[in-house]
């Protein structure tokens, strides 16, 4: 069977009975320099055609392509999910179309997929840099696209970020924590490392605990899929303070599912025998028993914040770098009722 052959502009001018530069004026919006009976013809020859023009080549010619890459870790994580649909929203809005990597961690996705954006020719990048390595984070600092990281910074790297006010949410956290009458508070997060916003919720909550000299501040790290380590933390944690209110503040959402998963495992009950709050709102967070306490990211905004600032890179702005952050919403529910 013939390959059928995708019609040019030149089949287009040739059915209208006109030239090419005519088809480009119709293409380009110049329409008000073509008389109506060419306009007619033209519009018909398209529609015959099925003529649909080739938007990348017409960018490249211009210089423009009107692509935004998405670098992000892990698209499979909730947050990611629901920052998606604030880039998505953003970018139909402003006439870009994102291309989304997703490197699953891995250096060796993330350094192809970097590649791979420039050899599109992207007009400006927003990363999600979850875990991303040195040799990646080299080879951003190296670009000179425009370029916007969301929720997360990168060490000794000057660029636009959007995320979370870590310290206004962490500090509302805990002090609703205390409100409630704990006594003995846990701040459960993965390993701290170099990522700022997990530094930044563990510092908010010690300086707010310091106000309380009375209450018991501990902190542990954790891998996310190391279940043992996550049942014997939250063990000895409530073996410790027996005869106290005693809660666990989870850093984030996928943690926030083990936590829970492990309180179940060595029986202990959210609500009545240790108080549970979370960072991110999760859809499953209503349903758990009483209901779990979570601190809701505004994460639709988020990304759609991303792609303004990232869009206004683009456009030329020379502002200095800006971080913009926004408030969390603290949604109560029986894990930390009195």
């Amino acid at each position: 069977m013939a390959k059928t052959t995708r019609p040019t502009i030149s089949d287009v001018a040739k059915a209208a009975k006109t030239g090419k530069t005519s088809i480009s004026r119709y293409l380009n919006g110049e329409k008000h320099l073509l008389s109506e009976a060419l306009l007619a013809r033209i519009e018909q020859a398209i529609a015959e055609l099925d003529y649909r023009p080739s938007l990348m080549a017409r960018g490249l010619k211009r210089g423009r392509t009107r692509l935004i890459g998405l670098i992000i870790a892990d698209i499979t994580n909730p947050y990611s999910v629901h920052v998606l649909s604030g880039i998505e929203a953003a970018c139909r809005e402003k006439g870009f179309t994102p291309l989304v990597c997703n490197t699953n961690n891995e250096i060796d996705q993330e350094l192809h997929y970097l590649d791979l954006l420039r050899s599109y020719q992207v007009e400006g990048i927003v990363v999600n840099a979850v875990g991303m390595r040195e040799e990646g984070l080299n080879r951003l600092q190296q670009s000179s696209l425009p370029m916007v990281l969301i929720d997360r910074k990168i060490p000794d790297f000057a660029c636009d970020v959007v995320g979370l006010d870590n310290v206004q949410a962490a500090t509302t956290a805990t002090e609703h924590l205390i409100e409630q009458g704990f006594e003995a508070l846990l701040f459960l997060s993965e390993p701290l490392g170099t990522v700022n916003t997990r530094r930044e919720r563990l510092e908010a909550f010690r300086t707010t605990l310091a106000r309380y000299p009375g209450a018991v501040a501990e902190n542990a790290e954790t891998p996310l899929q190391e279940a043992d380590q996550i049942d014997n933390v939250l063990r000895q944690f409530h073996s410790r303070h027996r005869g106290m209110r005693k809660a666990v503040i989870s850093a984030n959402g996928a943690l926030t599912l083990q936590v829970a998963r492990s309180l179940r495992r060595i029986g202990l009950h959210w609500g009545s025998d240790i108080g549970l709050l979370g960072f991110d709102e999760l859809e499953w967070a209503e349903l758990a028993g009483v209901g779990i306490t979570t601190l809701k990211q505004p994460t639709w905004q988020i990304g759609y914040a991303a792609i303004e600032q990232v869009v206004q890179r683009i456009e030329g702005t020379r502002d200095t770098v800006r971080e913009r952050l926004f408030s969390g919403e603290l949604i109560v529910r029986g894990s930390t009722a009195r």
